[in-house]
């Protein structure tokens, strides 16, 4: 009984340090981002809109005149 509690300890062991590994690279490669950097993201995206949005209604306004 001890023998095979200590091997499901180490396969329980190495299940962990697999999923601790995948999802450091999962973070790694952008596809596990934390919510802040999504937050960062999103917030980056957002000023980019107001931009294109400002010279829409810039350029607008010109042919108005």
């Amino acid at each position: 009984m001890r023998k095979g509690k200590n091997k499901a300890e180490e396969d329980l062991d190495s299940l962990k340090t697999y999923y601790k590994k995948l999802r450091l690279s999962m973070r790694t490669v952008g596809l596990g981002k934390t919510s802040k950097q999504w937050r960062q993201e999103i917030k980056e995206e957002k000023i980019r809109v107001d931009q294109w949005e400002k010279k829409f209604q810039d350029a607008r306004s010109r042919e108005m005149i």
